[in-house]
């Protein structure tokens, strides 16, 4: 990013601060005050699915896309669902820095959560997948992540009849309904039903002044106060719009790997190297480690390493557990997903295939 642009960005965030400041300034004694400021910059996740583009939700689409969210047949090897790495009982992801692939291949970065990705900007750290069901695409074709192709997930639905009639069940208008378009709109589908309202926050934007206990509050105004919802805002408290990682000081290389340059890969544009989409926080407290590199362990240790590199701050311990706090509040409640009985494989179903 250009000096000028950083000098504009920090200026933007200091205008930004000022008026959260004012508008949280009598908030020792006031409840009402806080939670005025939060609801202009927040926003509670409904308990309602979301509607997505072009894509009407439906409970056969959506029954449809978690048959294929959760079947490992899709890989070329047969055992890499999209489950594999975005784990529903661990907070939408997996257990490690980058995610593991075909042939044990790393990725390159940090799978990121797939519960609330529908509220996203735009999907994938640098944004290049417009909405969920363009995400879905890229994986399924990554060498290093599921390695197929189209032709072969096609060749596999298609080799159960099972899939066969879901498919014309939820796509009842078309002559020749399986597709890798309408798988990618079915898992879509089913995606957008990820959604974890109730959270204490959400509670709280929506009038209980008790859902928060007096930690989380005092987190919550520092969380206002210091600049962190300059870029963590909206019903997600992130994932719409993308900041440079390291606005004040860039990261050393084992949090920010020199090689990968953000939004750069996508747009080319000079000023978007090292800028990610700022990473939507619903839930974070479930979802360790932290980063697109995946390198922060604690989320103590990230919001400290936030502090200094994108705020030029550096809190104090009880400040750093007060936001800590406030993180945990955003943890709302996790949809109940049965693990579904996948159609069984027929002799047209292609083998798997290990090799690279």
């Amino acid at each position: 990013m250009e000096k000028s642009e950083m000098r504009e960005l920090r200026l933007v965030r200091k205008s930004f601060v000022a008026a959260v400041t004012m508008l949280a300034s009598s908030v020792s004694g006031a409840d009402d005050d806080l939670m005025r400021a939060a609801r202009q910059i927040f926003k509670p996740i409904p308990s309602v699915i979301p509607a997505v583009k072009d894509n009407p939700i439906t409970h056969e689409k959506v029954e449809l896309g978690k048959m294929l969210f959760f079947d490992p047949r899709l890989s070329a090897s047969e055992i890499i669902s999209c489950n594999t790495c975005h784990n529903l009982g661990t907070g939408g992801v997996d257990a490690g820095p980058t995610s593991v692939g075909h042939g044990w291949q790393r990725g390159p970065r940090r799978a990121p959560t797939v519960y609330n990705a529908v509220f996203n900007l735009a999907q994938f750290w640098d944004g290049r997948a417009a909405d969920l069901k363009a995400q879905a695409k890229g994986p399924v074709q990554a060498s290093v992540e599921m390695n197929a192709t189209p032709d072969h997930v096609i060749n596999t639905l298609n080799s159960m009849s099972d899939y066969v009639l879901m498919f014309k069940k939820a796509f009842p208008n078309e002559a020749s309904p399986v597709t890798f378009d309408n798988v990618t709109k079915a898992i879509e589908a089913f995606e957008a039903t990820l959604i974890t309202p109730a959270a204490p926050f959400d509670q709280y934007l929506e009038g209980d002044t008790t859902a928060l206990n007096d930690q989380q509050k005092a987190g919550l105004k520092l969380f206002l106060e210091k600049g962190c919802s300059s870029c963590h805002n909206g019903i997600n408290v992130g994932g719409q719009d993308y900041f440079p990682f390291g606005v004040v000081e860039r990261p050393g290389t084992n949090l920010l790997p020199a090689t990968d340059k953000g939004r750069f890969e996508v747009t080319k544009a000079p000023g978007d190297e090292y800028v990610f989409r700022a990473a939507p926080l619903r839930n974070v407290a479930l979802r360790a480690p932290y980063f697109h590199s995946g390198k922060a362990w604690s989320l103590k240790q990230a919001v400290g390493v936030m502090a200094k590199v994108q705020l030029g701050a550096k809190f104090s311990d009880d400040e750093e557990n007060d936001i800590v706090a406030f993180l945990n509040s955003l943890t709302g409640q996790q949809p109940k997903i049965d693990y579904p009985i996948l159609p069984t494989r027929t002799d047209g179903t292609p083998p798997p295939s290990l090799g690279r």
